[in-house]
């Protein structure tokens, strides 16, 4: 995965799994018995992340690549239009765009998916709610430890951060919730 790819999955990953985290905790607190209810609002939340990382995600790159374009045909003085570097300018686009909006959906899905079980009658809803926590701080966690390989640290102290960064939402959330 090239470094534009790279950082686009990690940071939308992370948004995809701190988003659901909070709308777990969030429903939990107020005490949502309906699974529907979460797995509806979280497959929202995933569809909405992944249009705007989809569309966003394809419009900035698209714009930053056009005026890379511009910059080097006036440095070459001859058109790129419809040329190899043109092409790969749109490929680099419409990949970093399907990255940023998929990473979000996927890393956010795995969270609803006790829910589906609830539904299902697989599992109890408060069961769902404590395995859906986990499951997003695990991710959260193991987003960290990818970062760590990618910067050639400690892998550990990078997926204790991210870790931390869940666990500081569900706490202001509780917090929040007591109020």
């Amino acid at each position: 995965m090239n470094p534009i790819a790279r950082r686009y999955f990690v940071k939308n990953g992370f948004d995809g799994s701190m988003t659901m985290l909070g709308i777990v905790v969030g429903s939990w607190i107020a005490g949502v018995i309906e699974p529907r209810i979460i797995v509806t609002a979280g497959l929202g939340a995933c569809l909405a992340m992944g249009i705007s990382g989809l569309f966003g995600a394809y419009m900035t790159e698209r714009a930053e690549r056009k005026r890379h374009l511009k910059t080097l045909e006036a440095a070459m003085i001859t058109d790129l239009q419809d040329s190899i570097f043109e092409e790969a300018s749109n490929f680099v686009s419409i990949y970093a765009a399907i990255v940023d909006g998929a990473s979000p959906i996927l890393t956010g899905i795995f969270s609803l998916i006790p829910f589906a079980l609830t539904i299902r009658g697989t599992l109890v809803i408060w069961d769902a709610y404590v395995i859906s926590v986990i499951v997003s701080l695990s991710a959260l966690f193991l987003l960290g430890l990818y970062l760590g390989r990618i910067a050639k640290e400690n892998i550990l102290l990078y997926g204790v951060q991210t870790l931390a960064a869940g666990a500081i939402t569900v706490g202001l959330a509780f917090l929040l919730g007591a109020i």
